[in-house]
Order: structure tokens, then sequence, then C-alpha cells
């Protein structure tokens, strides 16, 4: 599905450009029907989808299939992005 590959792909870019992580986690699982992704690390944390035109792009590309994403990313905390994407 393309659309996995393009939460990971921004979500590791993202890590590699901003996160000053030390490690990051992807995994990718098929439950009931979606497809979940999701993309977590141990960096400084502070993504804000409204400020960047990369994950707000990648919500709205999980949106138009009837997705949901979702990005957590206290300051300091790192960051987990969970995309949950119906197959099908």
């Amino acid at each position: 599905m393309a659309a996995a590959y393009y939460v990971v792909s921004e979500a590791l870019a993202n890590v590699a450009k901003y996160a000053q992580a030390s490690f990051v986690r992807v995994s990718v699982a098929q439950l009931d029907g979606t497809a979940r992704v999701e993309v977590s690390d141990d960096g400084v944390g502070g993504a804000d989808p409204a400020q960047g035109s990369g994950l707000r792009g990648l919500a709205d590309r999980v949106a138009a299939l009837n997705g949901s994403l979702e990005v957590e990313s206290p300051p300091g905390q790192g960051t987990r992005i969970r995309a949950e994407i119906p197959l099908g």
C-alpha cells in the first residue's frame, strides 16, 4: 500500500532532519481490515503538523483514504506518528 510507504518515508525524513534521535522504531501491522503504521523516536519532540507542510500533507493524504493520522510529540520526549488506513 503506497500510503503506508509515504507515512514511513515522511516520518523517517523528519527524524533524520529534526529529531536528533538515537533510535527510531517502525511498525506496520494489519488488523481488522486496517493497516496500522507507527513510527516513533526518542528525539527532541515538538513536531506540529500545523506548522509544517510535510506532516500536514501526510495527514491530508491519509484522510483522503478515510484513514487517520495522529501525531504525539511533547517537547523533549520524542515523537510518535500513527496512521490507520483502511484496506480494500
